[in-house]
C-alpha cells in the first residue's frame, strides 16, 4: 500500500500566527507563486497581481491575517525569520504607498482592498481553504495559479501530482496507527526510535536534533514571552491577555532574571494540584495570545491549536522531568518525535483543517499528539502512548470551530488550556490502564473523527456563521 512521507518537521513549522490554514499557508502559497514567475523569468514583467480568496479564507481571512499573509508572501518575506514587529509598519506603508514589491525585486501598483478580493459566497470543491493569483505582464500575458491551504500550513497546488516515486523512502513507512504499532512490535523499539530512524532518510540523526532543540526554543521563547506581555490583544474584539496576569499572580513576588530562574521559581512553589494545573493554563494561554497577536509561533499541529503541546512540554519539565541538561533533552526530543507521528497519522487518516474537520482537527489532534508525547516521557509502553491519544481524541470528537469575528481568540484561546488538561489526563489515564483491554483503538477514533468531520455543517468549520460566533452580540468590523 502506498505510502505518505511525513517528517516531524513537516507537522512542526515555525511560523507567524494567527493561523497556520488561513495565515502560514496562504503565505506559502504567494511564496511559491513567486517561485513560478521566477522561474517563468517573468518576474521583471508582471504589471500586476490580484489575489482572490475562496471559502473559509474569504470568511474569516480578516480575522486571520489571510490578506497580511499573502502580501507578506508576495514581498518575498519568509514567515520564519520575517520581524514580527515589522508587520503592522509594512502594512500601512503597502496601503498607503499603494505599491508592493515582488520578491523584493520589482515593484507594481497594489492596492490591497481593491486587488485582494474576498469572494464570502464562492467555495472550490476540492478544499473550502482555496485561494488563486492572477498576474498580467507588460506583454499582456496572464498566469493564474490556484492554491489550497489544507490545513497545519500545508499547501497544495491545483493540478499539482505528486508521485510516490518522489517521496522519502522510509525504513518504516507508517500510514496508520496499526503500521507503527507493528514495527513497534517487530523491532522492539519505542515510537521516538522508529521516527527518529525514518528522520534518518531526511537528514542526519545529528541535524534532527538540531533542528527539534530549535523547535523547542521557540515554543519556549514564546511560552516566556506571552507571560511577559499584557494588554489587549489586536482585531477589535477587545480581549484583554491573561496569561501575564496569571503568572504575576502565580509568581507571588518571587524573583527570577530569565526563562531558567523563572522555571526553578515556578518549581519552588510545589506541586498542588490547582497550583499545577493553573501553570498549565498559563502556558497555554501565553502561547495563544502570542499567537493572537501575530507572534511567532510553532504550528502544532496548528497555530489555533499552537498553546496545547508546548503547555504540556513545559508541565513535564517543570513538574516531571529532571534538571540534568541531556537527560532533559533527550525527554524533548522523544516528546516531539512522538507526538509529531501521532500528528502526521491523524493527518493521513482525517485532517488537521478546522475548515474541513472543525476544531477536533486541531485542539483534538493537538491533545492527541500532546498526551502520546506525555506518556512516552513518562514512561509508557508503545500501545500505552497510542492509548493515551486515542482518549484524548475520543474526548473532542464533534468539536466545532466558531471564532468570534472570525478572530483566533474566543473560544480559540481557552480551548488550548482545555486541549493540554486533557492531554495529561488522557496520558495519566493509559498509564494507570492495560490497553489490551481498551474498547477503541486509535484507527478507530481517527475513522470517527473523519466520519464526523464529514457530517459536520458547513457553519461549525471555520466560518464564523454558527456557534458563538453568531450568538454573542458584539459590534465588529465585517470580517
Amino acid at each position: 500500500m502506498p505510502y505518505e512521507a511525513i517528517s516531524v518537521f513537516d507537522i512542526f513549522k515555525i511560523g507567524v500566527g494567527p493561523s497556520s490554514s488561513h495565515t502560514l499557508g496562504p503565505w506559502r502559497a504567494a511564496q511559491r507563486f513567486l517561485n513560478t514567475l521566477s522561474e517563468k523569468n517573468i518576474l521583471q514583467d508582471i504589471s500586476s497581481v490580484r489575489v482572490l480568496l475562496y471559502g473559509s479564507l474569504a470568511k474569516t481571512g480578516k480575522g486571520h491575517g489571510t490578506d497580511v499573509a499573502v502580501q507578506l508572501g508576495l514581498c518575498g518575506d519568509d514567515p520564519v525569520t520575517f520581524a514580527v514587529d515589522q508587520i503592522d509598519p509594512k502594512m500601512r506603508d503597502i496601503a498607503s504607498m499603494k505599491k508592493l514589491v515582488l520578491h523584493g525585486k520589482h515593484e507594481i501598483d497594489f492596492d490591497p482592498a481593491e486587488d485582494i478580493e474576498f469572494l464570502m459566497t464562492e467555495t472550490l470543491p476540492f478544499h473550502p481553504n482555496a485561494l488563486t493569483f492572477l498576474a498580467d505582464t507588460r506583454q499582456g500575458d496572464s498566469i493564474a495559479e490556484t492554491y489550497y491551504s489544507t490545513g497545519g500550513g500545508f499547501v497544495v497546488k491545483e493540478g499539482e501530482i505528486i508521485s510516490s516515486a518522489d517521496a522519502a523512502q522510509l525504513p518504516f513507512p507508517v500510514n496508520t496507527a496499526d503500521d507503527l504499532l507493528h514495527w513497534c512490535i517487530k523491532t522492539g523499539m519505542s515510537i521516538s526510535e522508529i521516527v527518529m530512524e525514518n528522520e534518518n532518510a531526511w537528514r542526519s540523526e545529528k541535524e534532527t536534533k538540531e533542528k527539534a532543540w530549535q523547535i523547542w526554543k521557540v515554543m519556549q521563547e514564546c511560552i516566556y514571552r506571552g507571560c511577559h506581555t499584557s494588554g489587549m490583544l489586536p482585531g477589535g474584539l477587545e480581549v484583554k491577555r491573561r496569561g501575564a496576569g496569571l503568572n504575576k499572580r502565580l509568581i507571588a513576588g518571587r524573583p527570577y532574571d530569565d526563562y531558567e530562574s523563572w522555571v526553578k521559581t515556578i518549581r519552588s512553589g510545589g506541586k498542588d494540584f490547582t497550583y499545577t494545573l493553573d501553570w498549565v493554563s498559563c502556558f497555554a494561554l501565553a502561547v495563544n495570545e502570542e499567537n493572537a497577536s501575530f507572534g511567532r509561533v510553532v504550528t502544532a499541529p496548528t497555530n489555533g491549536a499552537a498553546g496545547v503541546i508546548p503547555a504540556v512540554l513545559q508541565y513535564y519539565i517543570t513538574f516531571c522531568g529532571s534538571d540534568n541538561g541531556a537527560a532533559q533533552q533527550e525527554k524533548i526530543l522523544q516528546f516531539l518525535l512522538t507526538a509529531a507521528e501521532i500528528g502526521s497519522i491523524f493527518k493521513k487518516g482525517a485532517t488537521l483543517s478546522a475548515a474541513m474537520g472543525g476544531c477536533q482537527a486541531e485542539i483534538g489532534v493537538s491533545s492527541a499528539m500532546a498526551a502520546a508525547g506525555l506518556t512516552e516521557c513518562l514512561g509508557g509502553t508503545q500501545k500505552q502512548v497510542m492509548m493515551a491519544a486515542e482518549i484524548a481524541m475520543e474526548h473532542h470528537l464533534g468539536l466545532t470551530c466558531d471564532p468570534i469575528g472570525g478572530l483566533v481568540q474566543v473560544p480559540c484561546i481557552e480551548r488550548n488550556t482545555m486541549g493540554a488538561i486533557k492531554a495529561i489526563t488522557a496520558s495519566q489515564l493509559a498509564l494507570q490502564s492495560t490497553p489490551d483491554f481498551a474498547k477503541v483503538s486509535l484507527d478507530a477514533v481517527i475513522r470517527t473523527m473523519w466520519e464526523t468531520a464529514l457530517d459536520m455543517n458547513h457553519k461549525y468549520k471555520e466560518t464564523s456563521d454558527g456557534g458563538l460566533a453568531v450568538n454573542v452580540p458584539l459590534s465588529l468590523p465585517e470580517c
